[in-house]
């Protein structure tokens, strides 16, 4: 990934640390899944601050102007916005100065509810966003050179959600060639009686169909 080479490991550190839990607790799968999750997380969301940095942006305040760049009337009230950004009231509050600091939004009285303060992105806000999405969708959303091993992470975290536990590399590796190119299909088995299928470029999983007596 872009800045800041990290020090390579001998080892994974999350399958070692799944191996030291297991010594000790239960739910190995899921503690696996959780971690891997919040480790792919952390390193997309740097590789996507590391996209907006040129236009003064970070991963949050580019939401935050998307929704409203998304409203009927361009703007919504900072309640409304932090609900709809899953985000506690105060982050809103920090993110909107910010915004509202680089010319990006102002705020505003709701003309039917003085008590009521409204976010407006400006048209200065309306052209970073257009800029910003340029840049991210040329760059698949940092997606575009995870690395094999960290979307395996995020399969087995999705397999292990979907109640699929006991899966090896094997498992991983079709999973991830199912998912990553090839035409609408199934048949990769994962533990349990059930498959993975493709289908419209989507995954999904069901119990294997075994074929009809004859």
């Amino acid at each position: 990934m872009s800045k800041g080479a990290r020090k390579k490991l001998g080892f994974d550190p999350i399958d070692e640390a799944a191996r030291q839990w297991g010594m000790r607790w239960g739910a190995v799968d899921q503690m696996h899944a959780v971690t891997s999750l919040m480790r792919v997380q952390q390193l997309v969301l740097a590789e996507l601050d590391e996209i907006l940095r040129p236009h003064g942006l970070t991963f949050a305040r580019y939401e935050a102007l998307v929704l409203l760049v998304f409203s009927r009337a361009g703007s919504l009230p900072l309640g409304k916005m932090g609900e709809r950004l899953q985000v506690h009231p105060t982050s809103v509050t920090s993110i909107v100065d910010r915004l509202e600091a680089a010319g990006h939004v102002v705020r505003r009285r709701h003309p039917e509810d003085g008590r009521t303060v409204l976010a407006e992105v400006t048209q200065v806000g309306r052209d970073v966003v257009e800029a910003a999405t340029a840049d991210l969708v040329n760059a698949r959303f940092a997606l575009a050179d995870v690395p094999p091993a960290l979307r395996r992470r995020v399969l087995r975290a999705w397999l292990v959600a979907a109640g699929v536990t006991g899966l090896t590399a094997t498992h991983l590796h079709a999973a991830d060639a199912l998912a990553a190119r090839g035409p609408d299909r199934a048949g990769v088995a994962v533990p349990g009686g059930l498959e993975l299928f493709r289908a419209s470029g989507r995954l999904g999983i069901r119990p294997v169909r075994w074929p009809a007596a004859r």
